[in-house]
């Protein structure tokens, strides 16, 4: 068990720990002991410190791990220093349990030691953060206790709230304090575990002042200055007891009536007690206070050569709190230290921020204290700052980077190089890594208020276009201005070129507009010696060749992988190697498609990329899946969709993927819940290539399920999207066997013909095997539909043998299922063996107990025809409609509109108003009113 040294308090000074919060301190400690997390919060002195240590005292023997860290102001600007209080001395107990890339990042961030020159984007850490308490955890309850929230430095409370929001079921309670005025604890809250209790500490009445002064010992004071402390106080604890000692230790009380002989503020009276203080101890406490975090060590390099005993001195007037176990020298508030810092004359701040600069140890610490101890301009300071954020960068502290960025341009000449604007833009590409998007926004429209130089305006417009996210559609007026700027550069110009690509992409879904628009992108990069941007075009131009079917898709890939190769380029997510996996994958090439996947996975968990990492392992989730390694792909589909709720990376498309794995190898209700979830969110994104993904995921699960009709109306809309889109790669999503064996289910064989026709076509283009052996599966339940028995089952064993030397085993143990299921049509016995030896192969357990339904059917007696009968019709008037306009009709006899019937069937309005015209015209009626006159009439029978 960790327990820092604070918390085992004799039991002698727990009862005034809780004077007058009795109520409050009894809610929290049930809310803790039922598994929850307290937030206590209420303005400076108000008594949350003491509040939280009593809580940790009495609740923390519960925790097999207690967990520790207290900030203060003049450490906020520091990164990871809260996240070494915690996790500093149980590292070595963790280490081992964290994967290689995580445990580096948290170790890098606890010793300030990292080597690596990788510009990490801080997802390393927030999961090494998650996982350290995962790990703590899974060895018994952990408590986390920190206050002074306030002054967290951002790294660490970006982490601890990452972690806080994701623990779910984990055995991790948080209790923590925060100083608020009013009701602004509300951002506190949201970064705390969601059953968190926020409890406000307000001002104690007179006769609860009263009774903290008696037990501190100053039971002298009369009940008329007791009053006059509660009101100059106004009920704060700390104010009430400072003003007692302040009046305790006077010489001559006041008079009756006098008022107090010291000011209202803490700030004054903190004044009137360092008058006591020699010169020297008043100069060592400032330097105390101008330091991030103080230690007689620190005082001493800095030039306090009686350090000991004046901070003994600051101690005994209640100054400094004393820790005799440890080397911290910490002020007992910290507005102790705030109003002596704010006291001081510029010219002594000054002078203790320059004996800083070279006493800290940190080298963050030496350039923040070395520019304090700086006015005016002076490129070496901005050279050390400048060094600073790139090692606040490597550390994973993007929002500390940029805070020493904007340092850094403040105190670069004019005329320096870099320039000031140049640097406060890379502080700008900091702010956008930390997610401070409004800053970076900022930033960047600064600079181009000012900027002549075309390149820095190209990439404060690049800023701009990255802070606007997913809605690129709300910068349109930028592109202009971007190309205006950018002339006649052709290295600009590629940079412009590459985001107008993904505009075209993402918002207006033009695929062959897009690709024009990547092929420019990547001649411009050429000719202006971006080779990075180059490679990154001829990614972007090669994945969207391949969705298209475009024949040059293969050469385009070769071309983004001839040397020279960027690192950078060559593992990421949209790069070079990911457009070949995507080839081999499309080209039935299994084998070589895992190892490339494996590879790359490999190599940007080695590099700590994790927003590469998240897609990389669903890519190798749906190869497996693929393959018919059903088990491991769920494996992998799950642990996908864990990192990306962890990360926030991906959601839509893990969930659809890890729908895809349960319906093959898991659970088909959280198949279709996720498959529902990745719809959603694409519809929120306005993201019709992943909508067109999720709906086949959900088409996909509902024939699993056994809703044909359902499966249909989702495929169809499926169909539609991707024929708007372009995608004419039947290899991309592989749902139009689904469709066709979906429509034969319901009895639409003339439809589902035509889907295989359609879809047949464009797979014998591109040579897509597995995609054709999977088309004449589906014919052949076409052609039993139709009668010809003989003819589907000849088909479906052909099927079968190819699909098997393709490797797609989940596929080829459907062509012997389908197989199976059309012989019960024939006299004689029927065995599901072989279909049940393949499935349990796969371990498609969903697929298993389809198999086992039908085998127990098939026992009982004849079999039913393969063929799911078409549902009764809503009326005898109905009867000659097809199955899509027999339920777009029954919904408007229910009174659906357009709208609402869409919703309901997955398909656009659009289709909702040509099928109702089809209606119309089979029915010989002109409005929706005739159709619900039918209904009418029907009832009235």
């Amino acid at each position: 068990m960790t327990v820092r040294r604070d918390f085992k308090e004799p039991a002698r000074c727990r009862p005034d720990l809780v004077i007058g919060r009795e109520e409050l301190f009894t809610a929290a400690r049930d809310q803790l002991a039922r598994g929850g997390s307290v937030l206590l919060h209420g303005p400076a002195g108000i008594g949350k410190s003491t509040v939280l240590r009593a809580l940790a005292a009495d609740y923390g023997e519960s925790a097999r791990t207690v967990l520790r860290c207290s900030a203060t102001e003049s450490e906020s600007h520091l990164p990871f220093l809260a996240l070494a209080d915690l996790f500093g001395l149980v590292l070595d107990e963790i280490s081992d349990k964290l994967p290689s890339a995580q445990r580096t990042a948290l170790e890098s961030a606890l010793t300030g030691r990292g080597e690596s020159t990788l510009q990490r984007d801080g997802l390393a850490l927030r999961l090494a953060v998650l996982s350290a308490l995962r790990a703590l955890a899974a060895a018994g309850p952990v408590l986390l206790v920190a206050d002074d929230l306030q002054w967290l430095d951002s790294a660490s409370a970006e982490l601890l709230g990452f972690a806080a929001r994701r623990l779910g079921d984990t055995p991790v309670q948080l209790l923590c304090a925060v100083r608020t005025e009013g009701q602004e604890y509300d951002r506190h809250l949201r970064a705390s575990p969601p059953d968190t209790l926020a409890v406000r500490l307000n001002p104690l009445s007179r006769a609860q002042v009263s009774a903290l002064l008696d037990h501190r010992g100053y039971t002298d004071l009369p009940r008329s200055t007791v009053r006059e402390i509660h009101r100059t106080s106004g009920g704060n604890p700390l104010f009430a007891l400072e003003l007692g000692r302040a009046l305790g230790e006077s010489p001559t009380p006041p008079r009756p009536g006098e008022p107090l002989p010291v000011p209202t503020s803490l700030r004054a009276l903190v004044l009137s007690r360092l008058e006591m203080l020699s010169d020297d101890a008043r100069r060592t406490l400032l330097v105390a206070s101008a330091g991030a975090r103080p230690t007689l060590a620190l005082l001493h390099a800095a030039g306090r050569e009686n350090a000991e005993a004046e901070t003994a001195q600051a101690a005994a007037l209640g100054l400094l709190a004393t820790e005799p176990e440890g080397p911290a020298v910490r002020f007992a508030h910290p507005l102790i230290s705030a109003a002596l810092y704010a006291e001081a004359p510029a010219q002594e701040r000054r002078a203790a921020h320059a004996a800083l600069s070279t006493a800290a140890s940190d080298p963050i610490e030496r350039a923040r204290n070395l520019a304090l101890a700086t006015t005016g301009t002076d490129p070496e300071v901005a050279a050390r700052l400048a060094e600073a954020a790139a090692l606040s960068r490597d550390r994973g502290a993007p929002s500390v980077a940029a805070s020493l960025g904007l340092l850094a341009a403040r105190h670069t000449p004019p005329d320096g190089m870099p320039a000031p604007d140049e640097r406060r833009l890379q502080a700008a590409e900091d702010a956008i890594t930390a997610g401070e998007v409004d800053l970076a926004r900022d930033i960047a429209r600064e600079v181009l208020t000012r900027a002549s130089v075309p390149a820095e305006r190209v990439r404060a417009w690049e800023v701009v276009i990255e802070a606007a996210g997913q809605s690129l559609g709300e910068v349109d007026a930028v592109f202009p201005q971007a190309l205006a700027d950018a002339g006649d550069d052709p290295r600009l110009l590629a940079l412009v070129h590459y985001r107008l690509a993904w505009r075209k992409l993402v918002v207006e879904g033009d695929f062959a507009e897009a690709r024009q628009e990547a092929a420019h992108t990547a001649e411009l990069a050429a000719r202006g010696g971006d080779r990075r941007t180059e490679l990154m075009a001829l990614s972007l131009q090669a994945s969207i060749e391949l969705l298209m079917g475009h024949p040059l898709a293969p050469t385009t890939i070769k071309r983004a992988l001839k040397e020279p190769q960027d690192p950078y380029v060559a593992c990421h997510h949209n790069g070079a190697g990911m457009a070949r996996f995507r080839w081999l994958l499309m080209s039935d090439q299994l084998p070589e498609a895992r190892a490339t996947i494996t590879a790359l996975l490999r190599e940007v968990r080695r590099r700590g990329m994790v927003e590469s990492e998240v897609h990389f392992q669903r890519f190798l989730a749906d190869t497996e899946l693929r393959s018919g390694h059903c088990g491991r792909a769920l494996d992998l589909a799950r642990e996908s969709l864990r990192l990306a709720r962890d990360s926030g990376i991906g959601l839509g498309a893990s969930a659809m993927l890890t729908s895809m794995a349960e319906a093959s190898g898991g659970d088909v209700d959280r198949a279709l819940a996720l498959a529902r979830e990745a719809a959603d969110r694409a519809e929120e994104d306005g993201d019709q290539m992943y909508l067109s993904r999720a709906l086949a995921a959900l088409g996909h699960a509902q024939l699993v399920a056994g809703d044909a009709a359902g499966a249909v109306g989702s495929l169809r809309r499926v169909r539609e999207l991707e024929q708007g889109l372009g995608i004419t790669d039947p290899a991309r999503g592989r749902w139009q066997g689904d469709l066709a064996e979906a429509l034969v289910r319901i009895g639409e064989p003339i439809e589902a013909q035509d889907v295989i026709d359609v879809t047949r076509e464009h797979a014998l283009r591109l040579g897509r095997e597995s995609v054709l052996a999977v088309l004449d599966r589906a014919e052949a339940l076409v052609r039993a539909a139709r009668g010809d028995l003989d003819g589907a089952l000849v088909r479906l064993t052909s099927v079968q043998d190819r699909l098997a030397k393709l490797g797609y085993g989940l596929e080829e143990a459907r062509a012997a299922f389908a197989l199976a299921r059309l012989r019960t049509r024939r006299p004689g016995p029927t065995s599901y063996d072989e279909a049940a030896r393949l499935f349990r192969r796969c371990r498609a357990l969903p697929w298993l107990r389809q198999v086992d339904a039908a085998a127990a059917e098939t026992a009982r007696g004849p079999a039913e025809p393969a063929v799911v009968p078409a549902p009764a019709p809503a009326s005898d008037a109905l009867e000659g409609l097809a199955s899509m306009e027999r339920q777009v009709a029954a919904l408007v006899m229910e009174g659906a509109t357009n709208r609402e019937i869409a919703a309901r069937l997955f398909i656009s309005v659009k289709t909702v108003e040509a099928t109702l015209t089809r209606v119309y015209r089979k029915l010989g009626i002109r409005s929706r009113v005739d159709i619900v006159r039918l209904a009418a009439g029907r009832h009235a029978k």
